[in-house]
């Protein structure tokens, strides 16, 4: 990699130093072979700490970003940095639970250790290390009216960090769980792009930022706190830390499989092709592999039967979306002969949805495909099943949840301003 940095030092910290890069609208995050615990009054150096963060914030930034999540991060440079966009760092940190455990229980005397957060517990910390980084609430950060880089952080930056947090939360809780790994707590750091403005999730994530108990079982943890928890910090201990954070990083290799379930359009007659080639194209946004077919339940019954046989066959999560117009044969037949979810997307004209929907609509007892109008609806539909057993196309929806609340909310902003 042979982007150019200058080198000048912008901000150095405990773990890591953030330095100018030549393009002026990024920076260079070098990560530090430097573990430390307890505001820096526990501090040892480890050896390898540095590519191994640097290999798991990449792990996990990419997966965000693929999900639709706005984040700083561009690139890895090298073994022991990365390229992020330049951010005026908001000085709080985010962090999200789902089970009472550490810090939350000492300062909730009578809460159980593994009561459960349902929805996940959000808390805020204000970053200063000489007062050991205090707990604000949601009414001290607004009327702190913090200033990043020149945007006062007011209600609606609040509320889409707040928002932003727990989702970021859920999509890698959901990717841990996948792997047998219960993500316990986690903090992020929210920064405002020096160009754009933009609210970003940026800083580093790595072992650093989480506590993953395998299995749920705490005797297993993975995380920092195995280091904060050596009575005394011997070479051994330190190698066992090490070996921790690098077993992380192997199993982010995981994060993003290969997609293990199929929605699978059948149209009634070649001119649908259009309305299908829609329902493809919303489902590839999702992450979600989507294959065309034509065949008519009227004209070619036995085909129709042979086609859903043949893809049952695969023995894969499935989908079936039946496009059929006027009188739909093609969803209430499938729906009778397989066990997988069937969507009718009928390709109506306006003019005609009130007379031919009911072929749709109206079922015979015995069946339940359920009916949408428009591609983007049946994709959605489809995708929403298939996200019961796949953490990515999940992430994708809740990502893409998110960036509609956020721009309803901008806009809701922007007209309040103008009033």
């Amino acid at each position: 990699m042979t982007e150019p940095c200058a080198g000048a030092v912008l901000i150095e910290g405990k773990t890591k130093v953030v330095k100018v890069c030549d393009d002026r609208g990024h920076v260079l995050v070098v990560n530090k072979d430097r573990i430390t615990a307890g505001d820096g009054v526990r501090a040892h150096d480890l050896e390898g700490k540095a590519a191994i963060s640097n290999s798991t914030n990449a792990k996990v930034f990419t997966f965000l970003q693929e999900a639709g999540i706005k984040t700083s991060w561009v690139r890895t440079f090298d073994s022991k940095s990365y390229l992020a966009r330049k951010c005026h760092m908001v000085p709080l940190e985010w962090v999200t639970r789902r089970v009472a455990t550490g810090s939350f229980l000492k300062r909730h005397t009578g809460v159980t250790e593994g009561y459960r957060f349902t929805p996940p517990k959000l808390e805020t910390f204000y970053k200063d290390d000489a007062n050991h980084d205090p707990q604000w609430s949601e009414e001290q950060v607004l009327e702190a009216k913090l200033n990043a880089g020149g945007v006062v952080i007011g209600r609606l930056e609040y509320d889409i960090m707040a928002r932003t947090t727990v989702t970021v939360f859920e999509v890698l809780e959901r990717a841990w769980a996948a792997l047998d790994c219960a993500l316990i707590d986690m903090k992020i750091e929210f920064g405002i792009d020096e160009e754009t403005k933009e609210i970003l999730v940026s800083d580093t994530i790595d072992s650093d930022s989480w506590r993953l108990w395998p299995s749920g079982d705490k005797r297993l943890m993975k995380d920092k706190q195995v280091y904060r928890n050596l009575e005394t910090v011997t070479d051994e201990g330190l190698s066992q830390v090490k070996r921790n954070f690098q077993w992380v990083a192997d199993k982010l290799d995981s994060f993003i499989p290969k997609p293990r379930g199929l929605v699978v359009v059948l149209m009634g007659s070649p001119s649908d092709a259009q309305h299908c080639e829609k329902i493809r194209e919303h489902c590839k946004k999702l992450s979600v592999p989507c294959e065309l077919r034509v065949t008519s339940a009227h004209k070619g019954t036995q085909e129709t039967l042979a086609i859903i046989t043949q893809y049952e066959g695969m023995g894969i999560p499935l989908v079936f979306v039946a496009v059929a117009g006027r009188s739909n044969g093609l969803g209430p037949v499938t729906s009778a002969n397989t066990c997988c979810p069937v969507i009718n997307c009928p390709p109506l004209k306006p003019e005609d949805v009130a007379r031919d929907v009911w072929s749709s609509l109206s079922l015979p007892s015995g069946m339940g495909c359920g009916t949408v109008l428009y591609p983007e609806a049946a994709a959605q539909n489809a995708a929403s099943i298939l996200a019961l057993s796949d953490h990515v196309i999940w992430s994708k929806i809740r990502a893409k949840q998110l960036n509609l609340w956020t721009a309803l909310k901008q806009a809701d902003w922007s007209m309040c301003q103008s009033n």
